[in-house]
């Protein structure tokens, strides 16, 4: 009993991290139609970032904040110089992009070689609780609890607040948004900034409980994909829901079959993609 619920547990708590890491996605990818495959990096360097700034300061809050701002800055820059010239081609916005992948990522290992890190979170919170069948990590329960209140803050960005309305109504139809007067280049700016933003938190939440090196980058960036896809492209609460599945299942098949975990989470890609073409919440699929 006691190993069923770790393992539940285990699940639930990734497809936390994996949300946070695929909503960042689901924003530049499914509402700015922007196929965006740095994403991935974008994680890698938040968690570096928080890594070298909770290092200098002693502060796990202050290397969370300073990744994902960096981060948010590192995505302002490409967005502006690079992402400008290619929007609306996803051809070159997808080679744009790997190339922009490899260099970042040739640029960390340079600064960082390829050893396996971790972000120490405060003696506080390196505890485990007593959730009544057993205890758990605390860390890991937090996590969990700040991917709850983001996925409830962008609900409330997209669906309850003029921004939001400005995101929707740009993509369904971005010349009569701009039209009535909407900067909507500034809105999508936004939008990139957000998603940067949310990928280098991830990545530091990220580090704080599972190690990390060169090349992580092409795995978290799979398994958002993976999340994204099952979801919905689009939808938040799909992303939500695929994270939940994604994480259950790879948590399941790593203690039980560990040599098939990827294949079964792709395995329930393909069977939700067989049957539900646009994901599980994605636009046409049934609610």
């Amino acid at each position: 009993m006691n190993q069923a619920f770790i393992i539940a547990m285990n699940g639930i708590t990734y497809g936390g991290l994996l949300f946070m890491c695929a909503s960042g996605l689901t924003l530049v990818f499914g509402l700015m139609q922007v196929v965006n495959m740095s994403h991935g990096i974008f994680y890698l360097v938040g968690a570096y970032i928080g890594l070298t700034v909770q290092q200098g300061t002693g502060s796990w809050l202050l290397g969370i904040l300073a990744g994902g701002v960096v981060t948010a800055v590192v995505a302002l820059l490409l967005k502006i110089s690079l992402f400008e010239r290619v929007l609306g081609d996803s051809q070159r916005e997808t080679l744009l992009t790997l190339g922009i992948n490899l260099i970042i990522s040739d640029l960390l290992l340079a600064a960082f070689g390829g050893t396996p890190r971790n972000v120490v979170a405060p003696d506080t919170i390196r505890t485990s609780i007593n959730l009544g069948i057993s205890r758990y990590p605390l860390i890991r329960i937090i996590i969990l609890a700040i991917a709850i209140a983001e996925g409830i803050l962008l609900f409330l960005l997209i669906r309850k607040t003029r921004m939001g309305q400005y995101i929707r109504a740009g993509v369904d139809n971005k010349a009569m948004t701009s039209a009535l007067g909407v900067n909507i280049k500034l809105v999508f700016t936004f939008v990139f900034i957000l998603g940067g933003f949310l990928a280098g938190t991830s990545g530091v939440l990220g580090g704080t409980f599972m190690s990390f090196t060169q090349g992580f980058d092409a795995t978290i960036l799979t398994y958002s994909l993976v999340v994204v896809i099952i979801g919905g492209i689009g939808s938040l609460g799909g992303a939500a829901l695929g994270a939940l599945m994604v994480g259950l299942i790879d948590s399941i098949t790593k203690a039980l079959i560990p040599n098939l975990s990827m294949i079964s989470i792709f395995g329930a890609l393909m069977v939700v993609l067989a049957f539900r073409p646009n994901g599980l919440l994605g636009k046409g699929a049934k609610r």
